[in-house]
């Protein structure tokens, strides 16, 4: 972790500022906004952690910057409290900058930094098989799957694997 922030070679993983959950609720548009952000998703995060600002802290909820152009292209969160060692995340890479691996690399370094986390050895989701592209990312982000039913797939990263 470096500052606020988490990097990685294409991305920074900032926490939300309270500006940017007020805008996301009274619908206003920043100008370090991708053109698409914020999706449906990233709505309810924002009134979330509104209502729940104990949900911004060092392994909470962050935007997902393109480091080249600068602007918001997603979010991703931590769910803490963890229960019984183990934490959920979730993601959303607006539209307009899918399929450039993103989402994988966001994941990739919120779990290697959630694993790090008191009282932390386990980070799942779970992902509906009707979205292949979500199974995807979370293949390439290295979490393993670890069951399946007719309509979902559970995956997880341990620390140590």
């Amino acid at each position: 972790m470096t500052g606020a922030g988490l990097t990685t070679d294409r991305l920074l993983l900032r926490p939300w500022s309270s500006a940017e959950l007020a805008a996301v609720g009274d619908g206003d548009r920043l100008a370090d906004w991708a053109e698409d952000f914020p999706a449906e998703g990233d709505g309810v995060i924002a009134g979330f952690l509104s209502a729940h600002p104990e949900g911004l802290h060092p392994y909470g909820h962050r935007l997902i910057v393109e480091r080249d152009s600068g602007l918001v292209v997603g979010s991703i969160g931590l769910f803490w409290p963890p229960r019984d060692g183990a934490l959920e995340v979730g993601y959303g890479v607006v539209p307009s900058r899918r399929g450039r691996g993103y989402a994988p690399e966001a994941v990739r370094a919120v779990v290697e930094h959630a694993l790090t986390g008191p009282d932390v050895h386990t980070v799942y989701a779970t992902v509906e098989l009707s979205n292949p592209a979500s199974v995807r990312v979370l293949e390439k982000a290295g979490l393993r799957r670890r069951s399946e039913d007719a309509t979902t797939a559970r995956f997880r990263a341990v620390a140590g694997d």
